[in-house]
Parts: C-alpha cells; sequence; structure tokens
C-alpha cells in the first residue's frame, strides 16, 4: 500500500494527480499545515524538512519526499508516466526545469504578491519578472510539441500543472501565452487531473 502525506497545495496536486493518472492503490493522510500538523514529530520523522508530500510504500519500506522524486519513484514502479529513449530525457528535463526553475520562483511570487504582510515592491517586480520568463520557456516548447516530453503525457506535465492550477487560482493569468494556455486547459479536462485537484481539498484564494 502506497501511503501520501500531503495537504491541498501545488506540490501536493502533484502526487495526488500522479497517483489518480496510475490508478494504484493508495490511502490519504491529510496533514493540515494551518494546524501546524507538519512541524509534528512524527511528521517530521518521515520528512525532516517539515513539507508536503510524502510517499511512504509499505511494499518497498521507501519513504519519499520531495515533489520531483515522488512523481519519479511512482513512475518507475508503475513503468507508466516516463517514455522510453531520448523522450525519458526530455521528461525528466522538463521535470528538473519545473523544479528548479519554475516552483520556487512561483512560490516566491505567490509569498511576496499575495502573503507578505509587507508588500516589497522590489521583490514583487523580481519574481513577477522570473515568473512570466519561465512561462515564456514552457510557451515555447508548448508552442512546438504537445506535451513536454514531446508526444508523450508525463510527469513533467503533472509536475508543471501543480503550479499552473494554483497560478490561476492566485489571479496570474496565463491567457498571454497562447501555448501555455492551450496545454494548461488540455491539462486541466483531464479526468485523474481534476480529482487529484481536490484532494485532499481543493485550494482557494487567501
Amino acid at each position: 500500500m502506497l501511503t501520501l502525506y500531503t495537504d491541498a497545495s501545488p506540490n501536493g496536486f502533484k502526487a495526488t494527480i500522479a497517483l489518480e493518472e496510475l490508478g494504484l492503490p493508495w490511502r490519504l493522510v491529510h496533514v493540515r499545515i494551518d494546524k501546524g500538523e507538519h512541524r509534528a514529530p512524527e511528521f517530521l520523522a518521515l520528512n525532516p524538512h517539515g513539507r508536503v508530500p510524502v510517499l511512504s510504500d509499505d511494499e518497498t519500506g521507501a519513504v519519499l519526499f520531495e515533489s520531483a522524486a515522488i512523481l519519479l519513484y511512482l513512475a518507475e514502479m508503475s513503468g507508466r508516466l516516463l517514455p522510453d529513449g531520448l523522450a525519458r530525457w526530455e521528461a525528466i528535463k522538463w521535470l528538473q526545469f519545473h523544479a528548479a526553475s519554475m516552483g520556487p520562483i512561483l512560490g516566491q511570487r505567490v509569498h511576496f504578491e499575495i502573503f507578505a504582510d509587507e508588500k516589497i515592491a522590489p521583490a514583487i517586480d523580481r519574481y513577477r519578472r522570473l515568473s512570466e520568463e519561465a512561462f515564456a520557456t514552457l510557451d515555447v516548447r508548448l508552442g512546438e510539441h504537445e506535451w513536454l516530453a514531446g508526444n508523450d503525457y508525463s510527469i513533467a506535465d503533472i509536475a508543471t500543472f501543480g503550479w499552473t492550477h494554483i497560478t490561476e487560482i492566485c489571479g496570474f493569468s496565463l491567457a498571454h501565452h497562447r501555448h501555455l494556455s492551450r496545454w494548461h486547459s488540455q491539462m486541466a479536462a483531464r479526468p485523474a487531473v481534476q480529482r487529484g485537484i481536490i484532494l485532499p481539498e481543493p485550494a482557494t484564494a487567501p
């Protein structure tokens, strides 16, 4: 049995979408960040950094944190969502682009633009610019290919959608990135994606 510890967050949605796409048997443990449950000793025993999601696999004994590692594990164990040949490395490359150059930047943009008590204009401008650069890079790629890996839907798409979904909720429009918008709508129409983004509960704007 797989167990996913998560909250309604962009990184958590990556894992819930992947599990829904794969149809594997799994159970959900809701770690409520607003109640500080991610700092509880039992959760820190799973991830000493205190972040969701965490995936544990009773069969292998694996305990994984960091959403990209979880997606790679699920793809490897199932033999799905990671294509063969050169497309495999395209998927991994764009997964790493998301993990290094998109997700963290959007996280900072959301913080400074929405959640920070003090609105610091240089920080807001910086993360707006960097996130728009990441969106533009994705737009070019998706203007040339249906999916980030090429012809194959993969964990790279799932990882990226976790944050474009939150981007839309926060009111950061993707409309001026035509190809990225097409891809986002295509992702949002998938039944497994629709199920994944309401687990453990839907995200809401502040």
